[in-house]
C-alpha cells in the first residue's frame, strides 16, 4: 500500500506574498526627499601652478617695455629647415642665423647658397667630421643628436657639447682660410644632416661681388670689449695706489628694447533666459556656468604663457639657456646643468607629470631619493632643493620627449614675470572681465567674458630649459 505524504504549505522566495512590503519602498520615499547635489565638476581644472608662482606685474597702458642693456649678438641662432617627409631643404633666409651671414640680406644669393646643400643620413656612433681633417663642409644638423668630442683639461676624450636639430658644425666653406677641424662629431641617434661642400660654396662666392666683398668684411674692425653676457665692458680702476687717471665709461642701452602687449583669451557665454529665471534654486545656473567657463580661460591662459609663439616660456628662452640631455632620459647630472644656467637665485622646476615620474626612474636607478618639500600644503618633489612643480600645458612629442624648465622669478630679481591690467570695466577677477552683450530675439542671453594676460623674461639667464627628455621607458 502506497504511504500518504503531507507536504506543509510553505512561501517560496520570489512569491507575490514575499513581494508585498510591510512599509514604504525606498524608491517611493525618493520622490519625497530632496537631494543632495553638487556643483558641476570639470575634470579639465588642474592646479595650475604656473599662474599661482608667476609674480604679476600691474601694466596699466597694455604694454610691458623690458628695458636691457646693449648686447653684442654674432649671429648664435638656429637654423629652420623645410621638411616634406624625408627630405629636407633650407630655408634661404635662414642662413642668416650663421655668423658669416648674419648682415647679409641678398636673398637671391642666400636661395642659391641653399640649393646647393645635399642631404645625408648617419647612424648612431657614426663619425660626421673628425678632428684634423679639412674644414671643407659646412654642415646643418635637420634631425638628431650630435655630441662634441674633444681634449679635456688632462687629455682625456671629452664630450664638449650635445648639438641637436637647428646647429651647425662650423662655417669653414664661407672663409677663405682652409683651415683644419678643431673637434669630432659624433652621431649619437639617427642623424640627418644637410651639407655644403666648399667647391659648391666657392663657385656661389665666385658669382656674387656683393656676398665675396660681405665675407671679406664679416668680422673686420676692431670689437667692442664686452662681458660675458655680451654686454659692452664698464672700465674700472681697482687696486691703485696715488692718483692715476681713472678710466671713463658709461653704460649702453639697447635702442630697441622689446615691447610686450597684453595678450587675450576670449569667449562669448550663452544661456536661455528661462534657465536662469526658472531653474536657479538651489545653484544660480548663471554663475555656474560662468565658473567653469572662467576656469576653462584659465587653463588656456596657463598654456599660451608656456606655448605661444609670441610670449611663451618654451618659445622665447634665450638659446643659450638651452640645454639637451646627455643620454635622452632626465639624468641627476642633467638637472644639475639645468641648475647651473639659472644659477642665480633659482625659483622652480616646471615639468610634465610623466617627466617627473621619468626623473623619479632615474633617481631610483642609481639610489637617489631626492627629499620631499612642503609647500602650502603640498608634498612636492624637488632637485638640491630647488621644487618641481607638475605642469600639464608643457607638450609631449609624439616620440614621447617633453622639456623641463627652470625659473627665477620676480622683477626685484631680474626673472620672469606675469603681466596683467587688473581694475578693468566689468571685472571678474584679476584681468578678466565679464560684460554683459544683451538678449538675442531667440530670448538668450549672452556674456562676453575676457582675461588679459602675458609674460616677460626679463634677462636671458631668468630661464633655463632641458629640451628632447625622453620619457619613454
Amino acid at each position: 500500500m502506497g504511504r500518504s505524504v503531507t507536504i506543509a504549505d510553505e512561501t517560496l522566495p520570489g512569491s507575490a506574498e514575499e513581494s508585498q512590503n510591510s512599509s514604504l519602498s525606498t524608491t517611493a520615499a525618493r520622490n519625497l526627499a530632496t537631494t543632495t547635489k553638487t556643483s558641476p565638476q570639470m575634470q579639465g581644472i588642474t592646479s595650475r601652478w604656473l599662474l599661482r608662482l608667476l609674480p604679476w606685474v600691474q601694466v596699466s597702458g597694455g604694454t610691458y617695455r623690458v628695458n636691457r642693456r646693449l648686447t653684442y649678438t654674432l649671429g648664435d641662432g638656429r637654423i629652420d629647415f623645410d621638411i616634406n617627409g624625408s627630405d629636407a631643404s633650407v630655408i634661404p633666409e635662414e642662413l642668416r642665423e650663421l655668423p658669416a651671414l648674419r648682415e647679409f640680406t641678398d636673398t637671391e644669393v642666400l636661395a642659391a647658397l641653399g640649393s646647393r646643400f645635399t642631404q645625408h643620413e648617419y647612424a648612431p656612433g657614426e663619425l660626421i667630421a673628425e678632428a684634423g681633417t679639412p674644414d671643407d663642409r659646412l654642415v646643418l644638423i635637420v634631425h638628431g643628436r650630435v655630441d662634441r668630442i674633444g681634449t679635456g683639461k688632462y687629455g682625456e676624450t671629452a664630450v664638449l657639447e650635445a648639438l641637436a636639430g637647428g646647429d651647425h658644425l662650423g662655417d669653414g666653406p664661407l672663409s677663405a682660410d682652409e683651415g683644419t677641424r678643431q673637434f669630432s662629431y659624433r652621431a649619437i641617434t639617427r642623424v640627418t644632416v644637410l651639407a655644403l661642400p666648399r667647391p659648391a660654396a666657392q663657385e656661389v662666392i665666385d658669382r656674387s661681388p656683393a656676398l665675396r666683398e660681405h665675407l671679406a668684411t664679416a668680422g673686420g674692425g676692431t670689437a667692442r670689449p664686452t662681458n660675458d653676457s655680451g654686454e659692452s665692458q664698464v672700465s674700472l680702476a681697482s687696486g691703485h695706489h696715488g692718483e692715476p687717471s681713472l678710466p671713463g665709461t658709461f653704460v649702453d642701452y639697447d635702442p630697441a628694447p622689446r615691447e610686450y602687449e597684453l595678450s587675450v583669451a576670449q569667449t562669448v557665454l550663452r544661456t536661455h533666459s528661462r534657465v536662469g529665471d526658472l531653474y536657479s534654486d538651489p545653484m544660480n545656473q548663471v554663475e555656474e556656468q560662468l565658473k567653469l567657463t572662467v576656469q576653462a580661460l584659465r587653463e588656456r591662459q596657463e598654456h599660451e604663457l608656456i606655448n605661444n609663439r609670441e610670449f611663451g616660456l618654451l618659445h622665447n628662452a634665450d638659446l643659450k639657456q638651452r640645454l639637451r640631455t646627455r643620454t635622452g632620459p632626465p639624468t641627476p647630472d642633467d638637472l644639475d646643468d639645468l641648475l647651473a644656467t639659472v644659477w642665480k637665485d633659482p625659483g622652480f622646476l616646471l615639468a610634465h607629470p610623466k617627466t617627473i615620474a621619468a626623473i623619479g626612474r632615474e633617481c631610483s636607478a642609481r639610489g637617489l631619493y631626492p627629499t620631499a618639500v612642503d609647500f602650502m600644503g603640498h608634498s612636492l618633489p624637488s632637485w638640491r632643493g630647488v621644487p618641481i612643480f607638475p605642469c600639464n600645458k608643457i607638450p609631449v612629442t609624439k616620440e614621447r620627449t617633453s622639456s623641463i624648465l627652470l625659473l627665477r622669478t620676480g622683477e626685484e630679481n631680474q626673472g620672469v614675470v606675469g603681466l596683467q591690467q587688473t581694475g578693468i570695466p566689468d571685472e571678474y577677477e584679476p584681468s578678466l572681465s565679464v560684460r554683459f552683450m544683451g538678449v538675442d530675439d531667440r530670448a538668450v542671453v549672452k556674456y562676453l567674458v575676457s582675461a588679459y594676460y602675458s609674460a616677460a623674461i626679463l634677462v636671458p639667464d631668468a630661464l633655463g630649459v632641458l629640451e628632447d627628455v625622453q620619457i619613454g621607458h
